[in-house]
């Protein structure tokens, strides 16, 4: 492959600079120069402002510029609209910047007359739980493939810088996908999390995460979530095992650390679902090689073989769903039999 700026320059700053680079594109007199990139500009600013008003006919004039308040990405659109964007890569929103960015603009548009429209860009991955959360705050979710639809239906242009992005995010949007093409043995971090989004559309999946530890962390999906007696019982994916996990932290629990035994519930726990499991015949649910003593613990695992499939085969992706939705119906039983 060719030599690609965006996968040398691969920094949430060089994103912030293409897309204020194609914002100022859209400038009617740049028409004269490429006419091509002008019009692909132009149908962007206005599917951006499409994501919070009726969509603009005609673009008369756009300034665009990064960091002002703090805000990644501005443009003024028309002397009607003030776009603020949130531009994200592999990074998520944290603290209340977009409650602070969004409060900074609308005091501005208030002074100015504008109307505001506020978009969250990303292209990389995240939870569908978060992108809600995003939403939730006044931001419009602009993704990764809401990008390169934009960006293909522009086939024709042929600038360099162009190329290479739209290029970049293709190549991302493959990483992604190739769990389905990988012999499961080959998946890495990518395909995990590919795999990840795609049980986000096929079942109900709380949430999924980078789990940092001193081995190196994994990908780890949280699938439900349930009390047992006062302890919460959940599954979860930690990219292998799936897994069968109690809770004993304080924030998930209402009773004092010191009225209970964290070994000696964890011990009865999993000894119930063991059990349970072999009464109904799922023999592949075992105890874990060993037990761990954290405020999350393992209490049984499915071996990633027996849930996901063998080493050298490709996922199935519809018997994967039918299982989880097996082993998820077992936990529920289990938990009405034996609170």
């Amino acid at each position: 492959m060719r030599p690609n700026i965006f996968n040398i320059a691969t920094k949430e700053l060089n994103q912030d600079a293409f897309i204020t680079w194609l914002l100022q594109w859209a400038e009617p007199k740049f028409k004269e120069i490429d006419e091509k990139l002008n019009l692909c500009a132009q149908d962007f600013v206005k599917t951006l402002i499409s994501k919070q008003y009726d969509n603009i006919t005609e673009i008369t004039k756009i300034r665009a510029g990064r960091q002002w308040e703090n805000i990644d990405i501005w443009a003024e659109i028309n002397n009607e609209y003030l776009l603020i964007i949130e531009d994200k890569t592999f990074t998520q929103q944290h603290s209340n910047q977009l409650e602070t960015y969004k409060e900074n603009a609308e005091n501005w548009c208030k002074e100015k007359n504008f109307k505001l429209v506020c978009v969250y860009l990303k292209t990389g991955s995240e939870p569908i739980s978060n992108q809600k959360i995003v939403e939730q705050k006044g931001f419009k979710v602009f993704a990764r493939k809401d990008f390169l639809e934009l960006l293909n239906n522009h086939n024709d242009i042929n600038n360099n810088i162009f190329v290479d992005f739209k290029e970049r995010l293709q190549s991302i949007e493959l990483a992604y996908n190739s769990f389905e093409t990988k012999l499961i043995k080959d998946w890495d971090d990518s395909c995990w999390i590919g795999f990840y989004q795609y049980l986000e559309t096929a079942r109900t999946i709380l949430s999924w995460e980078l789990v940092n530890n001193p081995a190196g962390g994994f990908w780890n999906a949280l699938l439900n979530w349930h009390q047992w007696t006062e302890f919460p019982l959940y599954m979860q994916i930690e990219q292998g095992n799936l897994c069968f996990k109690m809770s004993t932290h304080p924030e998930d629990i209402n009773i004092e650390e010191d009225e209970f035994d964290r070994s000696e519930i964890r011990n009865k726990l999993s000894n119930i679902i063991i059990n349970s499991a072999g009464q109904k015949g799922l023999n592949e649910i075992v105890k874990p090689s060993r037990f761990g003593h954290g405020k999350y613990m393992t209490v049984a695992i499915v071996n990633k073989q027996k849930w996901l499939g063998a080493d050298n085969s490709f996922v199935d992706k519809n018997e994967v769903v039918n299982n989880l939705a097996k082993y998820e119906k077992f936990l529920l039983d289990t938990i009405d039999e034996t609170k």
